[in-house]
C-alpha cells in the first residue's frame, strides 16, 4: 500500500479557498490550507512536513527557512522572466496584453526568479477577479499535475523584465487616451481588497467596478464617499 502524501496549499483570497474546498484534490493524499500570515511559520511546516508547499496567491515575503528546507512552489501570472516582480496583472494590462502563461515556479529567496516546472495559457479578459479565479482554477489544474508527475523545474532563460508593485495612490484614473483604455484601468484594479480606480472632486471621492466597454461608452458602477480631512 502506497504512503499518502502531504501537501500544503497557502492563499489570501477567498476565492483561493473557495477553489481549494471545491476541488478537494480527490486522493488518498492529505491537504491542508493556510490562508494567514500567523499560520505560516516553521513550526507548523514541520508538524506536517509536506512534500509541496502551493502558494496561490501570496503578497508576503515568506521565511528563508520555510523555502530552503521545502520544495514550495508560487504561480506567477507572466511568461517569465518576462514580467519578474509586483502587479503583474496590472502590469500586463496596462501593457495592453490580452493573454499571458500562469507559470509554475520553484520559489527561491530571489522573487520569480526560480525554475520552472511548467505553464499554461491564461486568458486576461474581465474584471481582476475573474482573472484571479480563473488563475486559481487553473492554478489547481497545474498542481493535480505536479504531484502526479513530480517533474524537475527548468531553469529560467532569456531576458529579465521587472514589474513594479503598484501603490493603492496609483488607482487614481491618470490622463488616458481612450475609452477602451479607461475600461482597462477600471477592470484591472476591481478585485476583493484592491484599491479601487477613483477620482477625487470637489470634496467626493469616486471609485469604479463592474465597467462594461459599449459602443462608445462605458457603463459602471460608482460608490460615492465624502473625502476625510487627511485626504484632502
Amino acid at each position: 500500500m502506497l504512503k499518502s502524501k502531504k501537501y500544503i496549499v497557502v492563499g489570501s483570497k477567498n476565492w483561493n479557498q473557495t477553489i481549494f474546498n471545491k476541488k478537494n484534490i480527490n486522493s488518498s493524499n492529505q491537504w491542508y490550507f493556510i490562508k494567514s500570515v500567523e499560520q505560516l511559520n516553521l513550526q507548523t511546516i514541520q508538524s506536517i512536513d509536506p512534500r509541496y508547499i502551493f502558494f496561490l496567491h501570496w503578497s508576503w515575503k515568506v521565511p528563508e527557512e520555510i523555502i530552503s528546507n521545502y520544495e514550495c512552489v508560487c504561480f506567477h501570472m507572466t511568461d517569465v522572466p518576462y514580467g519578474r516582480g509586483g502587479s503583474p496583472l496590472q502590469n500586463l494590462i496596462m501593457r495592453g496584453h490580452q493573454q499571458t502563461k500562469l507559470t509554475a515556479l520553484r520559489m527561491t529567496q530571489e522573487f520569480d526568479a526560480g525554475p520552472v516546472y511548467l505553464k499554461e495559457d491564461l486568458c486576461l479578459g474581465g474584471n481582476a477577479e475573474d482573472i484571479y479565479i480563473r488563475a486559481t482554477t487553473l492554478a489547481a489544474k497545474m498542481i493535480e499535475k505536479i504531484i502526479a508527475e513530480e517533474p524537475t523545474p527548468i531553469p529560467q532563460t532569456g531576458e529579465v523584465t521587472i514589474f513594479k508593485r503598484r501603490t493603492p495612490a496609483e488607482s487614481q484614473v491618470p490622463e488616458l487616451s481612450s475609452l477602451s483604455n479607461l475600461h482597462d484601468f477600471i477592470r484591472m484594479l476591481d478585485a476583493e481588497g484592491y484599491p479601487k480606480a477613483f477620482i477625487e472632486h470637489q470634496g467626493f471621492r469616486y471609485e469604479f467596478s463592474r465597467s462594461a466597454l459599449y459602443d462608445g461608452r462605458i457603463v459602471a458602477d460608482v460608490t460615492i464617499t465624502p473625502l476625510q480631512e487627511e485626504d484632502k
